[in-house]
């Protein structure tokens, strides 16, 4: 595969935050470089499994979701968490498990975050581009996410 710059610079800037020193919140750090790291990126969240719930940790954009907390196989993200698979949606409004954030998204990726076969939280982007991901993005986000199992 053919990783492109802008997707390797970023994944090198995670790599040094996690793996550098002691970070205060390196979730938070992740979430904010992966939102102003790419464009097509309009909202980036880390979701937290507590019991059998999602709970939205650190994220990022222009306004909050409503969606704090997500039952485990409801929505895409909960799809997500329930069978451990990255989710691509091209178009939310002809998925019928997409739980409406915010009226301008129009496609989202979530990549579960996993130790072991467990799945304890996971990346959730959404963006007001139609059809934005595509498997560069889900195979970027499944490494940042390995990474991230470590500080969960």
């Amino acid at each position: 595969m053919v990783v492109s710059l802008e997707y390797k610079k970023v994944e090198d800037t995670i790599k040094k935050i996690l793996f550098s020193k002691k970070q205060d919140n390196p979730l938070q750090m992740v979430v904010d470089i992966l939102y102003d790291g790419f464009e097509k990126y309009s909202w980036v969240g880390i979701y937290l499994v507590e019991g059998n719930n999602l709970h939205l940790g650190p994220w990022r954009g222009t306004q909050a979701t409503e969606h704090v907390w997500i039952p485990i196989g409801t929505g895409v993200c909960g799809t997500a968490a329930k069978t451990g698979k990255t989710e691509l949606v091209d178009d939310v409004s002809a998925d019928p498990r997409y739980l409406a954030c915010f009226r301008t998204t129009r496609s989202e990726i979530v990549v579960p975050i996993k130790k072991g076969s467990s799945v304890v939280g996971e990346i959730d982007i959404d963006s007001d581009v139609p059809a934005a991901f595509d498997t560069k993005d889900a195979e970027f986000l499944e490494k940042i996410a390995d990474m991230l199992s470590q500080h969960i």
